[in-house]
């Protein structure tokens, strides 16, 4: 379903995503998985259109994500990390701006958006004007506006993120929910996050893929935690010990 290929991105001299590749099968729920500034949201950004990769490639639902953006799109559902919200709409009338915009047939609309919201949760306030949600009710909204379509694929950039306890259960549940028919990739440094939900952990360090195993072949012998730590300070530390000293400078 999703295929990634030696992808990346680079700011000028700055490598932000540095030849990466991995795969999600369907009905998939992989945990992309890496410390903050690693690199996750820049390839989510890649994989749904939004960005443009500098070299490689990648494909969704069999269709390339620069020449079938298009295509992609439609295949898609992407929840970023700071849910693309109108606060001075309510519920319903942003999820029918959305599901208009997505491409969802006329006579489909009400019923897409009435089905977004039974599956959310969302009936007690679907009146209600955005701003005035909680911050977890708004990030249902955001994962009500990625399934309104009824993608055949899910990218869900840290959606926990700011949430309390008792609405990050909630949030972990509903995308439990969302497995089976649909392919998921879940971009997190939330370690338990991964441990609960996810078939498949890849994790990124740096910008590069360091491993690509199913969650339970990794934690095995040991936690998700403890297989991160490790994962992560060995990389670190072999970059450290293959890094090239300035020019001219003496060596240690």
């Amino acid at each position: 379903m999703i295929e990634v290929q030696e992808l990346t991105k680079r700011y000028g001299d700055r490598v932000a995503v540095d030849g990466i590749s991995f795969t999600a099968e369907d009905g998939e729920i992989l945990g992309f998985l890496g410390p903050n500034g690693a690199g996750k949201s820049t390839t989510m950004r890649m994989l749904t259109g939004f960005l443009p990769p500098s070299a490689g490639s990648a494909s969704v639902a069999g269709y390339d994500v620069v020449r079938e953006a298009d295509d992609v799109r439609r295949h898609i559902g992407y929840l970023p990390e700071n849910p693309p919200l109108y606060p001075e709409m309510t519920v319903r009338s942003y999820l029918t701006f959305v599901a208009k915009l997505k491409g969802v047939a006329r006579g489909r609309v009400r019923g897409a958006c009435d089905d977004a919201i039974e599956r959310m949760g969302l009936g007690d306030v679907a009146g209600r004007l955005l701003a005035h949600l909680s911050k977890g009710f708004k990030q249902r909204v955001g994962l009500a506006q990625a399934l309104v379509h009824d993608p055949a694929v899910l990218v869900l950039d840290e959606p926990t993120i700011g949430l309390d306890p008792r609405q990050i259960i909630e949030i972990r549940s509903l995308i439990r929910g969302l497995s089976g028919n649909r392919t998921v990739i879940l971009s997190t440094h939330i370690l338990p996050e991964v441990s609960q939900i996810c078939d498949k952990v890849v994790v990124i360090n740096e910008g590069r893929v360091i491993c690509e195993d199913s969650r339970e072949n990794l934690t095995k012998d040991a936690t998700l935690e403890e297989v991160f730590l490790r994962l992560i300070t060995a990389d670190t530390a072999r970059r450290e010990s293959t890094a090239q000293p300035p020019e001219g400078a003496e060596p240690a």
